[in-house]
């Protein structure tokens, strides 16, 4: 007999507890999946992770629901599902890895009562940012993980509220995060990545409690070298940002002799980007850090090297 009526769909808000479920059967099973019905729950839920991006992104023929977004993000966050869809995320399809990376990605966006709620998990889950982290040791998934964690970085109080926790952490991975935040976010990153990020990196250098990770960063030419690129960048708002940060190295006493050189080599160059950077209001404060910057600049004593501005790839 033919079935007459179909299913009821489920609530956004079922959906989610139901990939939960199957999600923690996935973790439990991990090690020895081999019968059929686990084959079948695992397709399952690879289509379930679609419904939800479905859910939070629209399809052709319409967009996104508000009221869905919202009952999905509440019930998401609700009973912690984004800690095993991520730990999950090497037993799905690629297809599937791919939908989930981009369900983290549009949670951290997603508005409660105008509040991120995503926000207040992140804070009060650090380790999850942590998972995301050592994602990056998988070659196979390291784009998906640096997708997923370059959204929740998003959320600048991450890095400007809980102060002595990221000073402690910057100073002991100083090398692998600031690698990965300038190639992955200042170098490589969208028009909005790179604004964003450079915003960030300004907040965090000049909080007093990063005092020392700041004069690290502003020890090396390297890290130079990217701030003047940003100078450079066509969007005025992008090189905004990159001067606040700039001037943090125009104005460290003994600098190191590459850092003199550097400047010294491209004196003119920096001279005529700043002459032309100029907010939309007059704002003497700018034009007093912008001159004493130049100021610096011009009483430089080359150390007999010839660096260049590095231009990008």
């Amino acid at each position: 007999m033919k079935i007459l009526f179909k299913p009821k769909p489920r609530s956004p808000a079922d959906l989610v507890s139901h990939t939960r479920d199957l999600l923690a059967f996935a973790v439990s099973t991990s090690d020895h999946r081999t019968s059929k019905r686990d084959d079948e729950k695992m397709t399952e839920l690879c289509k379930n992770v679609r419904h939800l991006k479905l859910i939070l992104y629209g399809n052709g023929d319409a967009e996104p629901f508000p009221e869905a977004c919202s009952q999905l993000t509440q019930e998401f966050f609700r009973e912690d599902t984004l800690r095993p869809l991520i730990m999950c995320l090497p037993m799905l399809d690629l297809e599937a890895r791919k939908d989930a990376s981009q369900i983290v990605a549009n949670l951290q966006r997603q508005q409660v009562q105008s509040r991120l709620i995503a926000l207040d998990y992140l804070e009060a889950n650090l380790d999850v940012i942590d998972m995301l982290v050592e994602g990056f040791e998988n070659e196979d998934l390291a784009l998906h993980y640096s997708g997923m964690l370059k959204e929740c970085v998003r959320h600048q109080e991450l890095l400007t509220r809980h102060r002595s926790t990221v000073s402690e952490y910057l100073a002991k991975n100083y090398g692998w995060f600031f690698t990965e935040y300038n190639t992955r976010l200042l170098e490589k990153g969208s028009y909005i990545t790179k604004r964003q990020a450079a915003k960030l990196l300004g907040d965090v250098l000049m909080d007093r409690s990063n005092f020392s990770v700041m004069m690290r960063y502003v020890s090396s030419k390297d890290n130079l070298r990217i701030m003047m690129n940003l100078l450079r960048e066509p969007t005025k708002n992008i090189k905004l940002e990159a001067f606040y940060i700039f001037k943090l190295f125009v104005a460290k006493e003994n600098k190191p002799q590459d850092i003199v050189a550097i400047l010294v080599a491209n004196r003119s160059k920096i001279i005529r980007l700043l002459a032309n950077l100029k907010l939309e209001k007059e704002d003497e404060g700018f034009e007093a850090d912008k001159y004493a910057v130049l100021k610096e600049i011009e009483c430089l004593t080359s150390p007999n090297q010839d660096e260049n501005i590095t231009p990008d790839a």
